[in-house]
């Protein structure tokens, strides 16, 4: 899942983005205003974490300029600011959560997560997919309580097209969710990816839980 970061401290740009990161999320980080304003036009994020106090534009504007214009990403707001009248502001302007530094990591993980998972209509934390159970919480997949070891791009990938089950997901929404790097036109990345994860998940001899819609992508039915 990508996460658009739009924070102006160096600091805690570093730590969160490496904190994301390390769990599996890929994330864009900026701390101007309106440089976030523009990614967050151009770009389908599934949350976008902002600071209200920004130079450029202020988080308050980027957020009233992305719901006039339709965008309905999920926004978490994280502010120093910590009135009860600056919370009801950033709500009523349209944020999806509001979040008061300093704050725990995990609880900005937690609500990263729920978030995720509103967008996508899943209102627990676990996944069902044929044999298998999906912990979006935990980040693992197990069959018969015996966890599958998938290394963090492959989980993000089927926990992905475990969101989006019973749609056809495209190469490039695949590519825009899941890799921080951009994948050439012509590239066999994706294929590998998704040939060496149905290695790992699938049952010998039975068909592939992830199933190919040719020129147009992969689905979990």
């Amino acid at each position: 899942m990508r996460i658009l970061l739009i924070e102006d401290s160096k600091r805690l740009q570093r730590s969160l983005a490496m904190g994301l990161k390390k769990a599996g999320y890929s994330i864009d980080v900026t701390g101007d205003g309106e440089e976030g304003l523009w990614s967050a036009e151009s770009y389908d994020y599934d949350v976008i974490i902002l600071d209200l106090m920004l130079p450029g534009l202020d988080g308050l504007t980027i957020l009233r300029r992305l719901r006039e214009k339709g965008k309905a990403v999920h926004v978490l707001i994280l502010t120093a600011k910590d009135t009860v009248e600056d919370r009801v502001e950033g709500l009523q302007s349209g944020a999806d959560d509001y979040l008061v530094k300093p704050f725990a990591f995990e609880e900005l993980l937690a609500r990263v997560q729920a978030l995720v998972r509103r967008r996508y209509g899943i209102k627990k934390p676990f996944i069902p997919i044929g044999h298998l159970q999906i912990d979006t919480t935990k980040r693992t997949v197990t069959h018969k309580g015996k966890t599958i070891e998938l290394p963090p791009r492959e989980y993000a990938l089927l926990e992905f097209l475990a969101m989006r089950k019973g749609t056809v997901v495209s190469r490039r929404e695949i590519e825009e969710h899941i890799y921080d790097e951009r994948v050439e036109p012509m590239s066999n990345v994706i294929d590998a990816a998704i040939c060496s994860l149905r290695k790992k998940i699938d049952k010998q001899g039975k068909p592939s839980l992830i199933k190919t819609r040719r020129g147009m992508g992969y689905i979990i039915e």
